[in-house]
């Protein structure tokens, strides 16, 4: 595919910024007829769905964070020359063309695209139905923008397809797709492994832990666990389970603080047989795939554990690979914790809530990467391309 200048692309960008400014009235209207068809029996999904003059003004600041980026694409990785004579370098490149499939979240539809346009990627985008009009009308200003700059709409395109069409495309796609980011929940992400045909990159899915260790200091435990849960329940950086380590100073009274804390702000506390000893009035696990759910909701799992290894290994059993914290002032149990802890982010007295592109210094984000290839955490700019040798030689034959 032919490389963009990226004189062009941040003139698209200039476009694209002014158009969203000028049409907030349109955007605002469309997004109405959504929610106006929207069942509210999902209340994470209905947040995500709202566009305001306030969303739509970070919008406008997304697109203008990734235009502030040096160009990803066509940098050295790495030079060489060989005894032969051979000159090898090792260069970033496009992946081609990126589908995303996501739901119910509009301004996914501008950082999806801005952040695949600026590294000269083709975008598809595969919207949920509930964001139609939503996502339409921000997908014809793209097309805008790309006109006035002497670009083809096809660089951005929205795919308005059902599930059957959607799984057709899937193994059969009507052009190469090089690379498919399902951000959504566990059955969104088992969908498209089981039907694509290229490669995935697994995003979206949280369950996030906090551990309070026997150090801990309680006060700032308290403080990171109400943001970590009632902060944006619609979140994937959202906590859904709290393990307490029973060697906590006044271990009983603690736990009851915390219910109570976690009560009064509306959060439905569910409860392992030990903290139940204590918490009588707590709703008892009774399914234990409840662990491995990501709630998006005002509720959250409360556990105790004996000690910082029986932490580690049921984080390690149950959580999606997203975010995991440690509350301690112990430097030497934090540090095995975050090692020993598979996710992509891990934290010692902070909010899962950090995990984002944006509040780790990345900017604008693709989605945060689950898997372990080709990258993990937060997918930014510089994360959306792959590499290609460029090898120079004078007629060398390998004999």
């Amino acid at each position: 595919m032919k490389l963009l200048t990226t004189d062009k692309i941040n003139n698209v960008l200039d476009s694209m910024m002014r158009l969203l400014d000028q049409n907030r009235e349109s955007i605002i209207e469309a997004n109405k007829k959504d929610l106006s068809l929207f069942q509210k029996e999902d209340q994470a999904m209905f947040d995500r769905l709202i566009v305001t003059n306030t969303k739509i003004d970070g919008m406008i600041q997304s697109i203008r964070e990734v235009q502030s980026q040096e160009d990803p694409v066509n940098k050295p990785i790495s030079t060489k020359v060989l005894d032969n004579g051979l000159e090898i370098t090792n260069k970033t490149a496009p992946f081609g063309t990126i589908m995303i499939i996501y739901e119910s979240r509009p301004d996914v539809t501008i950082e999806a695209a801005v952040l695949a346009f600026k590294a000269s990627n083709k975008i598809l985008l595969k919207g949920g139905k509930e964001a139609l009009h939503s996502n339409t009308i921000l997908t014809q200003l793209w097309h805008q923008a790309l006109e006035e700059n002497g670009l083809p709409k096809d660089y951005i395109q929205l795919m308005t397809l059902n599930r059957q069409e959607t799984q057709e495309f899937l193994k059969n796609p009507t052009e190469k797709l090089d690379l498919i980011v399902p951000r959504g929940g566990e059955r969104l992400i088992n969908f498209v492994k089981e039907h694509a045909n290229c490669a995935v990159l697994v995003s979206g899915r949280g369950n996030n832990f906090l551990y309070v260790d026997a150090t801990a200091d309680w006060e700032k435990s308290i403080k990171v666990i109400m943001n970590a849960k009632t902060d944006k329940i619609s979140a994937c950086n959202a906590l859904d389970k709290i393990l307490v380590n029973q060697k906590i100073d006044n271990y009983e009274q603690k736990l009851t603080e915390l219910y109570n804390l976690l009560s009064y702000k509306g959060v439905e506390t569910w409860v392992d047989k030990t903290v139940g000893k204590t918490l009588t009035s707590a709703k008892p696990i009774t399914d234990e795939s409840m662990w491995k759910e990501e709630f998006l909701a005002m509720k959250c799992c409360l556990a105790a554990v004996d000690s910082l290894t029986e932490a580690v290994s049921k984080i390690n059993e149950h959580s999606g690979g997203h975010s995991a914290t440690i509350m301690t002032n112990d430097k030497g149990s934090a540090m095995r914790f975050m090692e020993e802890v598979d996710c992509a982010a891990v934290y010692q007295n902070a909010s899962t809530r950090f995990t984002d592109g944006g509040q780790m210094g990345v900017g604008a984000e693709l989605a945060i990467s689950t898997d372990k290839l080709h990258h993990r955490g937060p997918l930014g700019l510089e994360q959306l391309v792959t590499n290609k040798y460029y090898v120079f030689g004078d007629g060398q034959i390998r004999e």
